[in-house]
C-alpha cells in the first residue's frame, strides 16, 4: 500500500472527541500494515503520573510526542497518528511534530474528521471509548466545550475531510485508503 512514498509518510488523523479516531485509524492501520500510533497511548502513560493539563503533563506528553516522531523519521517508519485538538496543546509542538517528520524527507497527510454534535454526544458513553480512559460523560463534554476547552486554532490544511456523522467508521476508512491510493504524490 505504500507505493507512493519514497520517504515515511504519517497519516496525521484528527477531530474533536467521538468523531472515530481511533475506530478508523485501527481500519486503516490494519488494511495499510502501518502501526497505529493512539494519542491515547501516551496520554494514558503520562496520566499514570500527572493530572491532565498540568505542567507536567504538558510537558512530559510533548517529550513524547516528539520522541515518537522524530525516531519513527529517523528509521523511516510511516505511521498513523490521532489527535483531538483542544487547549492542552500548544500549536507549536504540531509544528514541531511535523518538522520531525519533514526534515528527514517523510511526508504528512492531515485528515480531519468532523461530525455534529448530536451523533458525538451518542458515542460518548459508549464502552470502547472507557478503554483508553477516554471522556465519556456527555455532560462533562458540553460543559469542557462551553469553556473554551476545545478551542484550538486552524493548524493545517487537511488533505482529505470526512464527516463521520454522514460515514460509518468502515466507510471512513475505506474513504481515506481511497484518497492515499488515488493520490497525486508530492
Amino acid at each position: 500500500m505504500t507505493a507512493h512514498n519514497v520517504a515515511m509518510e504519517v497519516l496525521f488523523i484528527y477531530g474533536p472527541a467521538a468523531a472515530g479516531k481511533y475506530t478508523i485509524g485501527q481500519q486503516v492501520s490494519e488494511a495499510m500494515g502501518w502501526p497505529l500510533f493512539h494519542n491515547h497511548l501516551v496520554v494514558d502513560a503520562v496520566k499514570s503520573l500527572f493530572d491532565f493539563g498540568g505542567p507536567g503533563f504538558i510537558q512530559l506528553r510533548a517529550q513524547m510526542w516528539l520522541e515518537a516522531f522524530s525516531v519513527a523519521a529517523e528509521h523511516n517508519r510511516s505511521f498513523i497518528f490521532t489527535f483531538n485538538p483542544e487547549n492542552t496543546v500548544d500549536p507549536a509542538l504540531l509544528t514541531a511534530m511535523v518538522a520531525r517528520i519533514t526534515e528527514q524527507g517523510g511526508q504528512v497527510h492531515f485528515i480531519e474528521l468532523r461530525c455534529d454534535e448530536g451523533p458525538l454526544l451518542a458515542r460518548m458513553g459508549a464502552p470502547s471509548r472507557q478503554q483508553f480512559g477516554k471522556l465519556t460523560d456527555s455532560d462533562l463534554y458540553q460543559q469542557l466545550k462551553a469553556e473554551g476547552c476545545f478551542e484550538f486554532p486552524r493548524f493545517c490544511d487537511p488533505d482529505l475531510v470526512l464527516d463521520t456523522g454522514v460515514f460509518s467508521a468502515q466507510q471512513s476508512a475505506h474513504l481515506i485508503m481511497e484518497w492515499y491510493r488515488n493520490r497525486k504524490p508530492q
